[in-house]
């Protein structure tokens, strides 16, 4: 008796008529609501997302910041920087 190979790809967990890769992505194309992310999957990935998002607002915050539209005189047609 063989051993399995421990593999993290769902498509070995699943298990269909011929067991091949092909067949498999052809059974999750016409099977969609049988086909879900692990919770573990999306646990890590919300976290990622969190930290993505919260290193992005540091470095807004962190950066200088510029004057796109700086305030001018009063008349919006002065062509003096």
């Amino acid at each position: 008796m063989t051993r399995r190979k421990k593999t993290r790809s769902l498509a070995d967990k699943v298990q269909i008529r011929t067991g091949r890769r092909k067949d498999y992505k052809k059974w999750r194309h016409e099977n969609p609501d049988q086909v879900a992310s692990s919770t573990r999957y999306t646990q890590k990935k919300r976290q990622q997302r969190k930290l993505q998002a919260a290193r992005k607002l540091a470095r807004q915050e962190a950066g200088q910041s510029i004057a796109i539209h700086p305030e001018q005189g009063s008349d919006p047609g002065s062509s003096e920087p």
